[in-house]
């Protein structure tokens, strides 16, 4: 057995590293120790819903100031907490010590308040968060204001960035926060609830985080835990069979919040190929939309319908673009994109067992498993597609859009397109579809980050108790004291 490390359970400003349990990880040849759930179990949920009125003594902009001072916290050079999950997950993650150290460097930008303000602004106007909105609506005054939930938070370790998107969710919100880590890094969240507990143990925010680890379908502990006099949501992030087992737990009073496990593509004109610039400019974008934190995330793209045709000229063009796009995976920064950690084995047999098929594909790169780049020569995706992954991207001609759309349903999430004249026909045409993210190729881990929708919802909506008051202007008229066939309007 190789290394074993602790993960502690943070509850509500406690540190908790006692009744140890051990736990395999993902990631190879790893454990990790963990307190007993079943010793947690009844300190996780909030005692009372009305122990949540010490979120409303805070203005938004005492929240925000909370968050800002975290993220300095956070700085990698000077947490010993944030450089021991880093050493840790390492073991336990998918991506590679840059690509890690990377997400751990670039944290603290995550809580900077003016991002977080713009960010909360795209979802929830903040009025509505920091108190009552009235509106009149016809002969009433009605009133609505956002009120955070009890929320269990299931999240995904594909990225340790998720734990601290959880906890900014949950804060804004004013919510009562539980994170369920999970095994391939239960180190990263815990670690920002510590140092919350150095800093700020007393803190309304601090006292509304738990973080711990159980094993997912330890139906003793759910049973009990997910219960809606315990919670309100569950928020659930990862694959299938995970989302799927949650939903035997929803009844009435628990809503489940469900980002599923996705698929991303992108779609490329035939105007990108028109010279040897814009094709070294395609290739770059689709480099970095399949290159980036190597392939693990849903945004990750997968496959490529080029509008190049299918006749010889275009997919004699698309082994060219191929080529680059090849050459462009190896020179993308290495914080971003490296050689993954192992190439997936039963990846590795499909792509090379198409380098048999040479009629029907061209295969380039993949040898020393740093990724590669299938190039089809017909207008059909590979059939192991929702495999590919490790830097390994399909591209296939089509003549037509309206051939592309077709594989595009609800479980893709990010499109990219270019060039850029596309997109208003595109996002229209693929969203009927099922599609959710429409972005320039190139940009799918470019941008502001997860801001507003996502996978076709809105989360930190969702998240939220929408509260309505209703009171009547004097022009109405009650209804006791009228007539049958009299309105209601008062003269």
């Amino acid at each position: 057995m190789g290394n074993t490390f602790i993960s502690p359970a943070i509850i509500r400003g406690e540190v908790i590293e006692s009744n140890l349990l051990e736990f395999g990880g993902r990631g190879g040849d790893i454990s990790f120790l963990a307190p007993d759930p079943a010793q947690l179990i009844d300190r996780l949920p909030l005692a009372s819903p009305g122990q949540m009125q010490d979120l409303y003594e805070l203005s938004f902009e005492d929240i925000l100031d909370f968050l800002q001072e975290l993220g300095g916290q956070l700085a990698f050079d000077k947490n010993p907490w944030i450089q021991q999950a880093f050493e840790q997950s390492l073991q336990t993650a998918p991506t590679t010590e840059p690509i890690m150290r990377g997400f751990y460097t670039h944290m603290p930008a995550m809580f900077d308040k003016e991002r977080i303000r713009r960010w909360c602004n795209m979802s929830i106007p903040i009025e509505y968060l920091e108190g009552w909105v009235e509106k009149q609506v016809e002969q009433t005054q009605v009133a609505i204001r956002a009120y955070g939930s009890r929320a269990l938070h299931i999240i995904a370790g594909n990225g340790p960035v998720l734990g601290a998107l959880t906890l900014i969710r949950g804060a804004i919100t004013r919510s009562d926060t539980i994170i369920k880590v999970p095994s391939n890094d239960p180190f990263t969240t815990a670690a920002i609830a510590r140092t919350m507990c150095d800093f700020a143990p007393d803190h309304p925010i601090t006292k509304h985080l738990a973080v711990a680890y159980w094993r997912g379908g330890d139906e003793a502990l759910e049973k009990k835990l997910y219960q809606p006099h315990n919670i309100e949501k569950i928020v659930a992030w990862g694959g299938f069979a995970s989302v799927k087992h949650v939903t035997k737990y929803i009844q009435p009073g628990l809503e489940l919040i469900s980002l599923d496990p996705k698929n991303s593509a992108s779609i490329v004109g035939a105007d990108a190929l028109s010279s040897p610039a814009l094709r070294s400019e395609t290739a770059s974008r689709i480099a970095a939309d399949v290159g980036a934190v190597n392939q693990t995330a849903c945004s990750s793209c997968r496959v490529v319908y080029v509008m190049c045709g299918t006749d010889d000229a275009g997919i004699a063009a698309l082994k060219q673009l191929g080529e680059d796009v090849y050459a462009a995976l190896l020179e993308l920064p290495e914080d971003f994109s490296t050689t993954p950690k192992a190439y997936d084995p039963e990846l590795k047999s499909h792509v090379d067992g198409l380098r048999l098929m040479d009629d029907w594909y061209d295969i380039i790169g993949g040898e020393r498993g740093e990724g590669a780049v299938i190039v089809s020569h017909m207008p059909e995706a590979v059939d192991f597609r929702d495999y590919l992954a490790d830097r390994t991207v399909n591209l296939v001609p089509v003549d037509t859009l309206d051939e592309v759309l077709g594989a595009v349903d609800a479980y893709t999430q990010t499109v990219g397109v270019f060039p850029d004249s596309l997109m208003e026909q595109v996002r229209h045409k693929a969203a009927l579809y099922g599609g959710q993210r429409f972005v320039s190729l190139g940009y799918a881990f470019n941008g502001p980050g997860l801001v507003g929708p996502q996978d076709g919802i809105e989360p930190l909506r969702r998240m939220c108790k929408w509260i309505v008051t209703e009171q009547p202007l004097p022009s109405l008229k009650p209804v006791w004291e009228r007539k049958a066939g009299e309105t209601s309007l008062v003269a």
